[in-house]
């Protein structure tokens, strides 16, 4: 199994920024992407930013252009970089790492982290 475990939110004011880790343990070799999603408050999961297994990267349109996604290998860690905060942006964050042949959904998340901004 794959544990993920999220770090790095908090509250900002809008037009702030925040990076959220993701640190990945267990069974890596089962998994080939990673990526974040989140829950904002009566609304659905959504993805935010995710890499695929190809390795390009995919972002919502909601965040293209103010978030980015990275990753260190070495550390088996994914890293979402979330500058120009918007208290639309206020949400439950979560990392979730897909299997080779699945969807995403569908694998493993993490507890999430609070990101909230203010007006």
């Amino acid at each position: 199994q794959v544990q993920l475990v999220e770090s790095g939110g908090g509250l900002v004011q809008a037009g702030g920024s925040l990076r959220l880790s993701c640190a990945a343990s267990g069974s890596i070799f089962s998994i080939n992407a990673m990526g974040w999603y989140r829950r904002a408050p009566g609304k659905q999961r959504e993805l935010v930013a995710v890499f695929t297994s190809g390795g390009s990267t995919n972002y919502a349109d909601s965040v293209k252009g103010r978030f980015t996604i990275s990753r260190d290998n070495a550390k088996n860690t994914v890293y979402l970089q979330m500058n120009s905060l918007k208290p639309e942006d206020t949400a439950v964050y979560y990392c979730n790492a897909r299997a080779p042949g699945t969807i995403w959904g569908s694998g493993p998340w993490g507890q999430g982290t609070q990101v909230t901004v203010s007006s």
